[in-house]
């Protein structure tokens, strides 16, 4: 199963694009053992959308055929990092062929991707600038994948 960030607007270089390289290369590397095929980020350009309906269109558009959606928004749940790992598990188990995850504008997704999702994550109630939220998610695909490779990265 392939992991993906789709996310609305482009991070270029700087700290927030080296983390975010740094993780999702180690979910590869990590995740290919255990069943992982490989990890990316798409970048959907707002501004070639036609607003946030536009924007949304695009990034469910990346979901491929039988792909997880997951709609990374303030109203979702708000995991423990096991608890997620045993999601990224389980949608792997069942041959889903990827699990992508969205992340909207400042305004976050609209209501109908909202429903589209198959689950809804929040990163807590705070509110998180969009390039950290996007460094953050990256950092727990790979917590996620190191929990069920059973490498010593997590700690409870």
């Amino acid at each position: 199963m392939k992991l993906q960030i789709a996310a609305a607007g482009r991070i270029r270089s700087g700290p927030e694009r080296v983390l975010i390289d740094d993780y999702l290369e180690r979910v590869r590397l990590a995740g290919r053992a255990i069943g992982f095929t490989g990890a990316g980020e798409i970048e959907i350009d707002p501004k070639k959308s036609a607003g946030r309906g536009g924007v949304d269109e695009a990034l469910l558009a990346v979901v491929p055929a039988g792909g997880v959606v997951i709609a990374m928004d303030e109203r979702g749940a708000a995991l423990k990092s096991a608890d997620f790992a045993k999601k990224l598990g389980a949608w792997r188990d069942e041959g889903r062929p990827a699990a992508v995850f969205l992340l909207g504008e400042a305004d976050g997704l609209a209501e109908a991707t909202r429903k589209r999702a198959d689950l809804m994550l929040a990163f807590g109630a705070w509110t998180w600038p969009h390039r950290l939220a996007r460094v953050m998610l990256a950092e727990q695909l790979y917590r996620g994948v190191s929990i069920l490779a059973g490498a010593p990265y997590h700690r409870e």
